[in-house]
Parts: C-alpha cells; sequence; structure tokens
C-alpha cells in the first residue's frame, strides 16, 4: 500500500542519519516532521562510523587547538568562522548526545576521550569502537517513539519540488520532493514547508568505499537540478585503512587503531610511514592515504598491513572489539598478526554550499551533513570531525526552522505515471553503474592527471545522455534514479577537479603538484558552467 502524503505545513527530512535524526527530534515537538529513508532506517554512514566525535572535553585541551588541528588537516582551505562556529558547539553537543540517552564509555566517572590522526590532544568521545552504530541506535529509538515524527523506509527521493511544480504560482522555493515508494512502486508528491536534505555523501561514485550502498550523491544531485550552489567537490577523502579481504564488503579499520600505537607494515615487516611524514602513522588522512598508495604501486602489492599486536590482547580486546571479532570472524587474529588494509572511498568532503543555519541557496531548503558544504572540512576531513558536524548543523537547521514564520505548501503537480518500464533496463544500469565506478577510481583517483581527467569528463557526459533517455522515457526505479544521480556528482567532481591547478589535501595532481596562494574553495553555479 502507497503511504500517504504528510502534511503540508510541516517538516520533510530526507535521510535518516545523525544530522537527520538531530534535525528530526528538536523539531518534533513544535512541528510534524516525515523523515524518507532509501532503505532501513538502520543503514545510513553514521551507523557505520567506528571512531567517535570529537570536541573540546579534557582538562589540557583547547577550541584553538581542535581549530589548528582542523585547519592544518584541511590545508587551510577551511573557512575559519564556520570551523569555530562547529568546534564551540562540540561540548554542547556531546552533552545533547548524552541526555538522549547514548553510552559514551566513561572511566573513573569521566568520559574516556581517545586519540585520531591529526589531532594534538586525545578528544574523541566514543563508545567503544562502533560509536555511530550506538549513537544511531538511541536516536532512532527516540524518533520511533515520537508522536511528531512520522519514518517512512524504503521511499527513494526522486527530485525537490519547487515552484515549476507547484500548481497556483507560488514563489520558486523548496516545497518537499517527489519520492518513489519502493512498495507500491508509485511516485507521490510530498509537500512540506521546509525540506532538510540529509542524505549523506557520494561514495559508491567509486569502486571501493566504506560507504554503504545508499551513498549514492543523490542530495547534490537533487539539489543542484534545483539551482543551488555546490562546492569542493574535487575533495574525496580515502581512508587510508578498509580491511582488504575477500569476504569483508568495505569494512572499516578505524582511525583509533592507529591513534592508539597501531603502525603500518610492508609485507615483509618494513615501517614505512616515517619515510613519508614526520608524524608517521599520525598523519591527517590523506597523507597517510597517498603514501599507502604509493608504496603499494611502488611494490607492486595488493596491500598493506596495519600492526597493532604491540598493545596485547586484553587493550586490543577492550578497545576495539567490534574489529577484532570482525576480523576473528574472517581468520586473522589482530592481537597476534597484523590487518592487510587498503585505502578506500570514505567521506566526501563537498557538497551543497550552505550558511551557519544550513540553508542553502533555495528558500525552504536546508541541507545538514556530509551532503552539505559548511567550510567546516576544507580540503580534508580531520578524523571524527563528521558526527560532530552533523549535530551541530542539524540543530542549526531545526532552530532556524523553528523561528521562521508558519507556511504552507501549495497544491502541487502530481507526478507523470503514464510511461512504462523497459524490459533492458536493469542490464544497461548495471553496466553503465559499473562502468562508472571503475573509470572514477581509476581516472579520478588518489592521484589525478589532466589526461585522466579529461577523459573522465568525456565518458560521463556519454553516459549522462545514455541515462537521461530512459529516465525521460521510461517509469523510474530505485537504481536508475541513484546511477542518475551518480553521474551527477561524478561530473561535478571532476569539473571541480579540472578547476584546481594545484594539489592541497585530498586533491592531488602529477601536473600541478604545487599549493598556490591564496587558499580559495571551488565554488560551481548552475547553468554557469565554471568556477564563480
Amino acid at each position: 500500500m502507497a503511504s500517504t502524503p504528510p502534511p503540508r505545513d510541516g517538516v520533510l527530512i530526507i535521510g535518516g542519519g545523525l544530522a537527520g535524526l538531530s534535525a528530526a527530534l528538536q523539531l518534533a515537538d513544535r512541528m510534524p516532521v516525515t523523515l524518507l529513508a532509501k532503505r532501513e532506517l538502520e543503514v545510513s554512514s553514521s551507523q557505520w562510523a567506528q571512531g567517535g566525535i570529537a570536541a573540546v572535553l579534557g582538562s589540557g585541551d583547547t577550541f584553538e587547538a581542535h581549530v589548528h588541528d582542523t585547519m592544518v588537516a584541511g590545508a587551510m582551505l577551511n573557512d575559519l568562522p564556520a570551523t569555530r562556529f562547529v568546534i564551540e558547539q562540540g561540548p554542547k553537543a556531546i552533552e545533547w548526545l548524552r541526555a538522549q540517552g547514548v553510552p559514551f564509555d566513561t572511566e573513573q566517572g569521566r568520559l574516556h576521550l581517545t586519540r585520531e590522526g591529526g589531532h594534538s590532544q586525545r578528544r574523541i568521545a566514543h563508545v567503544a569502537d562502533a560509536t555511530g552504530a550506538a549513537i544511531q541506535r538511541t536516536l532512532l529509538a527516540r524518533a520511533r517513539a515520537h508522536p511528531g515524527i512520522r519514518l517512512l523506509e524504503h521511499h527513494v527521493a526522486v527530485d525537490l519540488i519547487t515552484g515549476r511544480h507547484v500548481e497556483d504560482g507560488h514563489q520558486d522555493r523548496c516545497w518537499g520532493a517527489y519520492a518513489l515508494d519502493l512498495e507500491s512502486g508509485r511516485v507521490g508528491a510530498y509537500g512540506a514547508a521546509h525540506t532538510i536534505l540529509a542524505t549523506g555523501g557520494a561514495g559508491k561514485v567509486y569502486r571501493y568505499t566504506t560507504n554503504p550502498d545508499t551513498a549514492s550523491g543523490d542530495g547534490v544531485a537533487m539539489a543542484w537540478r534545483a539551482g543551488c550552489r555546490v562546492a569542493n567537490m574535487e575533495f574525496i577523502q580515502f581512508h587510508p585503512t578498509c580491511l582488504y579481504h575477500p569476504k569483508a564488503k568495505s569494512f572499516l579499520i578505524s582511525e583509533a587503531v592507529r591513534g592508539e600505537g597501531g603502525v603500518l607494515r610492508l609485507p615483509d615487516g618494513t615501517r614505512f610511514m616515517p619515510a613519508h611524514d614526520e608524524r608517521a602513522e599520525l598523519a591527517p588522512r590523506d597523507v597517510v592515504a597517498r603514501a599507502i598508495d604509493f608504496e603499494m604501486k611502488r611494490h607492486g602489492i595488493d596491500c598493506v598491513y596495519l600492526d597493532i599486536t604491540a598493545r596485547g590482547e586484553e587493550f586490543i580486546r577492550h578497545h576495539f572489539p567490534t574489529i577484532h571479532q570482525r576480523c576473528l570472524e574472517l581468520g586473522i587474529d589482530i592481537a597476534r598478526e597484523p590487518i592487510p588494509v587498503v585505502p578506500a572511498v570514505h567521506f566526501t568532503c563537498g557538497g551543497v554550499l550552505t550558511d551557519l543555519a544550513g540553508r542553502t541557496d533555495l528558500p525552504g531548503l536546508h541541507a545538514v551533513g556530509e551532503v552539505a558544504y559548511t567550510g567546516l572540512h576544507g580540503a580534508n576531513r580531520l578524523a571524527s570531525n563528521s558526527l560532530l558536524e552533523c549535530v551541530v548543523f542539524g540543530t542549526a537547521a531545526a532552530q532556524t526552522i523553528a523561528q521562521e514564520p508558519p507556511a504552507r505548501a501549495p497544491r502541487l503537480r502530481a507526478w507523470d505515471e503514464s510511461r512504462v518500464s523497459d524490459a533492458d533496463e536493469l542490464v544497461v544500469i548495471s553496466h553503465n553503474w559499473d562502468e562508472l565506478r571503475r573509470m572514477m577510481w581509476n581516472y579520478v583517483g588518489i592521484v589525478r592527471t589532466d589526461k585522466r581527467l579529461e577523459r573522465a569528463a568525456h565518458r560521463i557526459a556519454l553516459l549522462q545522455a545514455e541515462v537521461q533517455e530512459f529516465y525521460a522515457n521510461f517509469r523510474v526505479t530505485r537504481d536508475l534514479l541513484e546511477l542518475r544521480n551518480l553521474l551527477q556528482v561524478a561530473e561535478l567532481i571532476v569539473r571541480s577537479a579540472r578547476l584546481r591547478h594545484e594539489s592541497r589535501g585530498l586533491h592531488f595532481s602529477t601536473d600541478w603538484p604545487r599549493t598556490s596562494a591564496p587558499a580559495a574553495p571551488t565554488i560551481l553555479v548552475p547553468g554557469a558552467g565554471g568556477e564563480s
């Protein structure tokens, strides 16, 4: 049975990770909230986050130190006011999460804080090595119990509803979204006075990623098509240490393993990070990922090894129970042998351009979490700043929406259901998806060249034309919608990368090896064809 549309005077949130749930829980006492999830609500990048959430909580730590670490990791491309804003809200974010019931680890009555790469202090609050799962489980239980929150699983957003979809000539702003109900196969108009994109990142545009299958860049693509600017899409973070095993699908080996003394070794046992950076294994992720990529290519090896055995079995079992158990299931005892690891796409540092309240260029539309570009991450995200960003901007968006005058979405045009499905569609989509992900991995990966980027741009344009023909003539499916969005995001990544004539943070080009001054974001404007 198809779901009924939400109240038109409420809030529509697209995405059920930490950012979306934070906003929902802080709005639901004031107005009706409908939250759409592409699959089960347990499937999100927040659910998979292992390390923790960074905030200034220790006696020897300061906001200035956290800001400095964030700016250094971001290659000074971070927006300083945004960075200060997020970090200064950090303790309040932790306090709010604890009030919701998140069971952070404690030691002698105080939060236990760990350290990760790029951090000068211990400031990572965590729940063992499965922080994201604990937070998601806690907030999801709260949302399910709240009478003002309606949770709709298996609903895939198609496009945002703007002025051109309104029957009685309202101003051009966002009035909700069209979404495909996977159970009924029908597309409905979900009108709302306010819409929040919390759709996460775009890791599935690459062949290897730590992201869940839902990370197909939907929010960025929809916002771009609706006329919103995007920024810094070239900065794709590759997590250095994804488990390398044929039976492990994108299993992440937490940054905290290196933070707690894990060292990277070649197959012969040689430690190599000190030769690449004086911070060794505690260097920011882009440095470590490039070092691993260099050593793999130099030696012709499939992976490197992360060795935490020196800390002993008791320490490992206590601090990394999830990683320890999963590796044991695969025949790897990390207390006695090193872990085979490779880099994999982990985080999209760019996204939909927003202000400090999460507002986009389109009135009525907010973006929070990984889908947004707030200026916090710059050219590289500092470990454990992402969960912090989700709570801070989920809160900021909720507070802003709550203060705005009441509004009600007008009458909306129904989705055109007259198109029919195509028997060959699934085969073509599967082939194009595979080609895109392989091409992005090979041509727009850790190390880039102008020629590779040119080839990628050409091939993406051909694939976009092919997929657009399907979209224009046949009934939509989840796979078609996701491929359409991935191609749009891939085009934005490549376009942004071609505009950056330097190497900075996560964007490393052999044709432009030096860092230019001054540091400036890459901002793309719909219809402008270039940089603002």
